[in-house]
């Protein structure tokens, strides 16, 4: 199996351009943003109070009284105050968190939003070739785990990027105003940090990167065997899909591991290298608080409160430092995944309607194909060689008139399905030009032109909700007469009334509780609710229904047909006899058309197929 993001790997630490674009979705949310800097701001003033009011607590009041020196009610009151303070700056303290992680929450979760809505909105309008080359669990992926790295990034990298710059410009501050001395003997250890976080950084940069790859991979299988459930338990697959998916995920496994591994190396060095500043600052403290400097001469003493005090501020200039490791991990996440979201955002629209698009309040229904030359492969131009092996249609010629019924039929692959999919735009031609009503398909607006255009496929595709909402699919506007009458046109009306709760009853993903029949006859139903005054276009879509069923299916037809332009794939050419005309393929070419009747009796390939088909139905029989 391929590595579905083994393409997309991401090769920098930080990428300007990526951030502006992330940014973007911050922008409108200013407000909250400038709210958090400055709860974060106020935080990273408050902190090291905490360890000056330590200081003065410990030299002022406990000191003299150990001492035995001072008043010591005094004393004791004075120290009872200081402890009121520390508690109401706590208090205050609290409240400036509060309001940051909620301003911070709330801004992580619009952005989230906002990017998963333009996410899904350029999914629904990227063209169907996109979704042929991209595996769905791919596409979860960038909606859900993708969207959420960013989320993290804002919430617990950005901001606290921000949030430990100010902790440690204050804390550099406050230790160089208590003792400039011990603050340099502190910051010594920081260059052997700044070296040791890069080393670490390249390294969770390819760890993380083989993390997402891996993860992209198994949600693909996921999505793959689940969805293809049927077939595994059909062919008795378990085992072998259970090792193919259990190497995977042990694949994953092994990249969470190095990822975590090489994380929980990293925050015990830079615990260790917080704690040699200490060890350096307690050595040379004691020696100033004995009155001996380092090269044995008296100096002037420092107090024990601010011994205290400063190991208190030492360790917690280190915590940021710390977070910052953490900020840079969910940069990695954010950046990887903001390329591949950005780069689903970015995808070229291949179907879009021109600016001068045109409506036509009134379709006749005349369908023309002009020398269509058409393939899949999206590489493939108008200039490719006619003997290429890629081209599904090859110089198609073919006019239905207004109201008129045309079958197509042939072998499997000889491009019926892809003149349907061309009539509603769903892919754009290579060469030649598909019209409706004389005007190339091109210039129309596609949802105009697919509001004429009603569609039943053979794989019926239906959503979880209610059996109403199917059939109008959400559109609610569809009186539940018209609803009642398709129903009743296709057979399916007396079925639905013998559910628990007829029209409301709840259908399952896929329609899972819903025989094949059942879901194509609501298919029917569903596309003549649409009132597709125009087109019909039918991709075998009786192919899996019981005889009875047809004759049902086959009755109302003719009733819709009537006055309407209709397209017809089928295999099972008894369901077509009645057509107007009968187109067929073959390899992507029309080799013959007229009649039933017609065709019969010119003794050709559909005479072959025809002959084929009843010869194997007697064998049947």
């Amino acid at each position: 199996m391929t590595r579905p993001d083994a393409t997309d790997a991401y090769q920098k630490g930080f990428d300007a351009q990526l951030t502006r674009r992330i940014l973007h979705y911050v922008r409108p949310y200013l407000g909250l943003v400038i709210g958090g800097v400055v709860l974060a701001l106020l935080i990273s003033l408050a902190s090291p109070l905490f360890a000056l009011i330590q200081r003065h607590a410990i030299d002022a009041y406990l000191s003299p009284v150990a001492q035995g020196r001072g008043n010591r009610e005094a004393l004791l009151s004075g120290l009872t105050l200081t402890a009121f303070g520390y508690m109401g700056l706590k208090v205050l303290e609290f409240a400036l968190q509060y309001g940051f992680i909620l301003a911070i929450g709330y801004l992580g979760q619009n952005v989230l939003r906002d990017i998963r809505a333009d996410v899904f909105s350029k999914l629904q309008r990227l063209h169907l070739a996109y979704f042929d080359q991209n595996p769905v669990g791919r596409l979860i992926t960038r909606v859900t785990s993708d969207v959420d790295a960013i989320n993290q990034f804002i919430t617990g990298g950005l901001v606290s990027l921000i949030q430990s710059s100010f902790i440690i410009v204050v804390y550099v501050i406050v230790m160089l105003s208590v003792n400039w001395r011990l603050a340099l003997i502190s910051f010594t250890v920081l260059p052997v940090l700044f070296v040791t976080t890069n080393y670490f950084r390249a390294k969770l940069r390819d760890a993380f990167r083989e993390t997402r790859t891996q993860q992209a991979i198994v949600n693909s299988k996921l999505n793959e065997n689940i969805t293809g459930m049927l077939t595994t338990q059909l062919f008795g697959r378990q085992k072998r899909s259970a090792l193919d998916f259990n190497l995977s995920n042990r694949a994953l496994l092994t990249a969470n591991v190095n990822s975590v591994g090489w994380f929980s190396l990293f925050m015990p060095v830079v615990a260790v290298l917080g704690q040699v500043a200490v060890a350096l600052i307690l050595y040379f403290a004691a020696r100033q608080i004995l009155g001996v400097d380092a090269s044995g001469a008296v100096a002037g003493a420092i107090t024990v409160g601010t011994l205290f005090a400063f190991v208190q501020l030492s360790q917690q200039l280190f915590q940021p430092i710390q977070d910052l490791a953490d900020v840079f991990n969910n940069l990695q996440a954010a950046m990887a995944s903001s390329e591949r979201i950005f780069g689903v955002l970015d995808t070229e629209e291949a179907i879009v309607d021109k600016p001068d698009a045109k409506t036509l309040p009134n379709f006749e229904g005349r369908v023309d194909f002009e020398g269509v030359w058409f393939a899949y492969d999206q590489s493939v131009t108008a200039q490719a060689a006619d003997t290429d092996d890629r081209w599904i249609l090859r110089g198609i010629d073919l006019s239905i008139a207004p109201g008129e019924s045309v079958a197509l039929v042939g072998a499997t692959g000889a491009g019926k399905t892809s003149v349907t999919a061309l009539v509603s735009r769903f892919y754009d031609v290579q060469r030649g030009a598909v019209k409706v009503d004389g005007v190339n398909v091109r210039d129309l607006a596609q949802y105009d032109l697919r509001r004429h255009v009603g569609v039943v496929l053979q794989d019926v595709f239906l959503f979880a909700g209610t059996i109403e909402s199917n059939l109008t699919l959400n559109n609610l506007e569809i009186p539940h007469e018209r609803v009642v009458e398709a129903c009743k046109y296709v057979g399916v009306h007396d079925y639905i009334l013998g559910l628990e709760h007829g029209y409301q009853t709840e259908v399952r993903e896929r329609g899972a509780t819903l025989s094949t029949g059942q879901k194509q006859l609501l298919a029917f139903a569903r596309a003549l609710i649409q009132n597709p005054d125009i087109l019909l276009v039918l991709d075998e879509a009786t192919a899996n229904v019981d005889t009875e069923t047809e004759l049902r299916i086959q009755a109302a037809l003719e009733k819709v047909m009537r006055g309407r332009t209709s397209i017809i794939i089928a295999h099972r050419l008894s369901t077509i006899e009645h057509c107007d005309r009968i187109v067929v393929m073959r390899k992507g070419r029309i080799v013959e058309q007229g009649s039933h009747r017609q065709l019969l009796d010119k003794g050709g390939y559909y005479a072959r197929l025809h002959r084929l088909q009843y010869a194997q139905g007697d064998a049947a029989d």
